[in-house]
């Protein structure tokens, strides 16, 4: 039975585990959930997700929430080889490393500073601006003289870092002004497999935030 993958196309967590079902051509079901209307607070979502976030995954009855534990999951389970997200400790640390980094800094400061304008009408606060600044200089550093974002091979770490980086793009935000990420970010739209999945949610995310601040 395919996975059942509850998610909006335009999230970038969403797309992150979208594109690593596609590489590893795992099937998945896909259930479209309308946080507006509030479909992720039905009981039958919460007993799935008591956090009620999305994405969330159902696998026959094993029910998986936050996508990096995601992606980390469909490989380990689903994954022909481990080069997407290696056994090895070291190289499987450096990995993670890459993904809390998304999660906690990259990914947080893009939100931080971009979602109380979408969402909230706030003005843009050149404080939150230098913050994601400083993480996208940190990215440059870590892709400094690295064909990909934990080394030598394509891994899990580009995905994630791939739909995190996609968005920030598609509000504008200048990822071309660090020549490290600006490389491998045209490496990675290129060379992923079934990257225009990435893309295609990365235009939604472009509408959504045109839309809702009028741009």
């Amino acid at each position: 039975m395919p996975i059942d993958f509850y998610y909006l196309p335009g999230s970038a967590p969403c797309r992150a585990v979208l594109l690593t079902a596609k590489v590893l051509d795992v099937p998945l079901n896909l259930k479209q959930t309308d946080l507006m209307k509030g479909e992720h607070l039905t009981p039958e979502f919460l007993k799935l997700n008591p956090q009620h976030t999305i994405p969330t995954i159902n696998d026959n009855g094993f029910s998986l929430w936050e996508s990096r534990a995601i992606i980390a999951y469909l490989v380990d389970q689903y994954g022909k080889d481990d080069s997407l997200y290696p056994k090895d400790p070291k190289q499987r640390a450096i990995v993670d490393q890459r993904l809390y980094f998304d999660a906690g800094t990259l990914y947080q400061r893009f939100g931080d500073l971009y979602y109380p304008v979408m969402f909230g009408g706030a003005p843009f606060d050149p404080a939150k601006k230098e913050k994601l600044d400083e993480a996208f200089k940190f990215l440059d550093t870590f892709l400094e003289g690295q064909n990909w974002a934990a080394g030598a091979n394509l891994t899990i770490a580009d995905i994630s870092l791939a739909a995190s980086v996609s968005t920030c793009e598609a509000v504008g935000y200048p990822v071309q002004n660090y020549p490290n990420v600006a490389r491998w970010y045209a490496k990675a739209q290129k060379e992923i497999p079934g990257y225009s999945v990435n893309a295609e949610g990365a235009e939604h995310f472009k509408h959504l935030y045109e839309t809702l601040t009028g741009k």
